[in-house]
């Protein structure tokens, strides 16, 4: 065994593993997506009323924060809100134009990024745009 051989081991663990936190992560944004995302319905057939009914249907819907999104969800690769480099590269600050962050969270990139167009409508996708130009190194997010 020469000694490159422990290091292509470790390389291949190093990937494996990798792969499986991506995965894991996309499909918690999934999860998390089609527990937020509202229900789509046909049109009622009768008027709705001001006040909401408990109907027993699920989870209450949560209006989409994008902070507490960020938190549970991004910030495991964008530390401290991507204001820093972590797993993946920091986001305050970046030459990517609003278009590109959008793609990217949107159709990820293959072998870095998981793809989160399955668990985020193109509205919420433009929201974490915003609070990722809205960064600060003083401010708090």
């Amino acid at each position: 065994m020469s000694l490159e051989e422990p290091l292509m081991y470790s390389n291949a663990i190093r990937s494996r593993t990798l792969g499986l936190v991506l995965i894991a992560c996309t499909a918690l944004a999934m999860l998390y997506g089609a527990w937020a995302r509202p229900a789509e319905t046909a049109a009622p057939s009768q008027p709705q009323s001001p006040t909401p009914q408990a109907t027993g249907s699920g989870p209450p819907q949560q209006a989409f924060s994008v902070k507490t999104t960020f938190a549970n969800i991004c910030n495991f690769c964008h530390e401290n809100y991507g204001r820093r480099a972590g797993k993946g590269p920091q986001l305050m600050g970046t030459e990517l134009t609003d278009e590109q962050i959008f793609n990217r969270i949107r159709n990820g990139k293959p072998g870095r990024m998981a793809a989160f167009g399955g668990a985020f409508t193109d509205d919420q996708i433009g929201q974490i745009v915003t609070f990722i130009r809205a960064l600060r190194p003083d401010v708090a997010p």
